[in-house]
């Protein structure tokens, strides 16, 4: 029997070494992040959807422009949902087709930034939620993006502002 596995945690967490780790014992890790990156790949339907939306997030290649999508979408939280609907559908479709070729008893891990939020946690078997102290992360992020310490801290700040304002107030 399969044992799907859902692999979180915020960004500069370590989830990718984690992913890795499962790998290196054999489990099929399916990366929700380069699903995304496909699905807004040049000639898809999504980064149709985007340029349309957002036509100043498109290079003067066609290409999309990642830098100025991300500034978008992380000072507005209407518009980060609005790419979340263009781009989670496509990446539970591709998900779901990856994980059609794993072999009977072979692991699937999900690694989804976003596995509570989308709700993908429930079709789990098990979760696997991944921390590190926000210093730890703003370091890595700072050498892996080459954003400064402000700007990493501003997005971080921006994700929890979202996710307080999606919680029901009592």
């Amino acid at each position: 029997m399969r044992l799907r596995v859902g692999l979180t945690g915020g960004i500069g967490s370590g989830k990718s070494e984690v992913a890795r780790l499962f790998a290196g014992f054999g489990a099929l890790v399916i990366d929700a992040d380069a699903l995304a990156r496909a699905a807004l790949a040049p000639g898809s339907p999504g980064l149709g959807r985007v340029a349309a939306r957002w036509p100043e997030a498109i290079g003067p290649n066609g290409e999309l422009d990642r830098a100025a999508l991300a500034a978008i979408v992380f000072r507005d939280g209407g518009a980060r949902d609005e790419l979340n609907a263009i781009v989670h559908p496509e990446v539970r479709r591709l998900g779901a087709e990856l994980e059609a070729t794993a072999g009977a008893d072979q692991i699937v891990v999900h690694d989804v930034p976003l596995l509570f939020e989308a709700g993908f946690y429930r079709q789990c078997d098990a979760t696997v939620l991944v921390v590190a102290e926000k210093d730890t992360r703003v370091g890595r992020i700072v050498a892996r993006n080459g954003l400064s310490p402000e700007e990493v801290v501003a997005r971080l700040e921006s994700v929890v502002r979202a996710k307080m304002a999606d919680q029901p107030h009592t």
